[in-house]
């Protein structure tokens, strides 16, 4: 990791955090309204839909297929969430599931473990935001882990043109709340706060949720070699991907809720299932419960960690 790459990393952590804390100095003030509200609920929307559909169930695993004008439009969406650019997040997520919770794996809380909450709570925080900042267990090499993408043009191009993206998803906020107050820099402020770097901040600590609290906390029921879980408290915030377990158990699927009332809790599975009907993808990947009988634990219940 070059020295630029961590300084930006760092500020991409940092900014976001700073801006929350000031949000709530503000809303002590009563600073936000309507419009603010909706800027930050359609923006958190989008981007995340970004990366749970896009950078994870399309690009990481091909879950489905669809066109290039979607696969780009989901790439930009992911590429407006600053979690990274495409390519790149993308390969260390491949990465992440090649050596899941074992030496090689990018953000697991429990390689190089320690004895004791105080190994606990420094695997935590490796798995959610330190593996960002260091090159402790490396990250991925792009034309290891994701060559269809660097040989894939129209994604190749939203991955080079990955700055641009970031400050359209600050601007585009900011326009909206101006526009929805009645030109008001006032509401271009705020808009550009809340839209912007706060949905930034709160989608960044979901999304590493995810990594930290999904392979720490929860159940299981599936016969799997890492240590992921299903969060169900997780769920909604962050768009259906904390039934993390259930996805390690078959990576494929388009649907990361499984049972009945987990798809319920699935945004991005409905989302998908929505598109499918629209025509929009296709040759959606699904589980069935066959199959999912032939790999759960047998003979004992779910099992609760942490």
């Amino acid at each position: 990791m070059t020295r630029a790459h961590r300084i930006a990393n760092l500020t991409a952590v940092v900014l976001p955090f700073v801006a929350f804390l000031l949000a709530i100095v503000l809303l002590w003030n009563k600073a936000i309204g309507w419009s603010d509200v909706a800027i930050f609920a359609c923006f958190y929307v989008i981007t995340g839909f970004g990366i749970t559909i896009g950078y994870h169930r399309l690009f990481t695993h091909r879950a489905f297929e669809t066109s290039t004008p979607m696969r780009v439009a989901l790439a930009i969406a992911g590429s407006m969430a600053v979690e990274g650019s495409v390519i790149t997040w993308v390969a260390d997520h491949r990465k992440h599931h090649a050596f899941a919770d074992e030496e090689g794996d990018p953000h697991s809380p429990h390689v190089d473990a320690e004895d004791g909450w105080r190994g606990a709570l420094k695997g935590l925080w490796h798995a959610h935001v330190g593996w960002m900042l260091t090159d402790s267990h490396g990250r991925a090499s792009a034309r290891r882990y994701a060559p269809d993408l660097v040989e894939d043009r129209p994604i190749r191009w939203v991955n080079s043109t990955f700055f641009f993206w970031i400050a359209l998803t600050l601007l585009l906020p900011a326009l909206a709340g101006y526009l929805l107050t009645g030109f008001s820099l006032k509401g271009a402020a705020t808009g550009f706060l809340w839209g912007g770097l706060v949905r930034i901040f709160l989608l960044h600590h979901i999304t590493w949720s995810i990594n930290s609290v999904c392979h720490f906390f929860g159940t299981r029921r599936f016969d799997v070699e890492d240590e992921s879980r299903n969060v169900f408290w997780l769920a909604l915030p962050s768009l259906g991907e904390s039934w993390h377990h259930n996805h390690h158990a078959f990576p494929t699927s388009a649907y990361h809720g499984l049972k009945a009332w987990e798809r319920i809790a699935d945004p991005s599975g409905i989302a998908i299932a929505l598109m499918e009907r629209l025509r929009l993808v296709r040759n959606v990947v699904r589980v069935s419960p066959e199959k999912q009988a032939t790999k759960a634990i047998a003979s004992r219940p779910a099992t609760q960690a942490g």
